[in-house]
C-alpha cells in the first residue's frame, strides 16, 4: 500500500517538475512525508520505467519513455516480460509468473497496465507475480497471450 501511495506520488512529481537525479527525487519525496532512501528510489525508478531523456543541451531528466504514460501500455508490458520474466506456469485460474529478484513489482505493474478484460488483477511478491484471471479456462489463453509478449 505503502509502496503504490509512493509510486504515485513519483509519477507526479516526474510529470511535474525537472528531476535530474535520484537525489532529487529522494529529496521529494521527503516533502511528501516518505521518508525513503536513495536505493529505494532506485529501485522505484526501475519499476515504474523510467528513463533519462535530454532536456536541455547538457542535462537530463527522469520521464517515462515516449509513448508510455503512467497507467502503463503494450509496449511497456512488453519490454517488462522480455527483460524480466524467467518462467510461466499455470495453476487453475492464476498465471504464475516468475522474474528476477526484485522484479515482481514492475512486471505486475505492466501487466495491470494492459487492462485485459480476462484479468482480475496482480499479486507480486519479490520474484513472483500471481495473474488472476477470471475463469480457469481462460487461464491458458492469457499465459499465452503474456508469453508472446515476451
Amino acid at each position: 500500500m505503502i509502496k503504490s501511495k509512493r509510486h504515485k506520488i513519483i509519477r507526479e512529481i516526474i510529470e511535474s517538475k525537472n528531476i535530474e537525479t535520484q537525489l532529487q527525487l529522494t529529496d521529494e519525496l521527503r516533502k511528501h512525508d516518505f521518508n525513503v532512501t536513495q536505493a529505494t528510489v532506485s529501485r522505484d525508478t526501475k519499476e515504474l520505467g523510467l528513463v533519462k531523456v535530454a532536456f536541455d543541451e547538457n542535462t537530463f531528466r527522469y520521464s517515462f519513455p515516449a509513448g508510455i504514460m503512467a497507467g502503463g501500455s503494450l509496449e511497456r508490458a512488453k519490454k517488462m516480460l522480455n527483460d524480466n520474466v524467467t518462467k510461466m506456469d499455470i495453476s487453475e485460474n492464476l498465471v504464475v509468473v516468475r522474474t528476477y529478484p526484485g522484479m515482481a513489482q514492475g512486471v505486475a505493474s505492466a501487466i495491470d497496465g494492459l487492462n485485459w478484460k480476462e484479468i482480475i488483477g496482480t499479486v507480486a511478491g519479490d520474484d513472483t507475480v500471481f495473474v488472476a484471471v477470471r475463469s480457469k479456462n481462460e487461464a491458458p489463453s492469457v499465459a499465452d497471450k503474456l508469453k508472446n509478449l515476451a
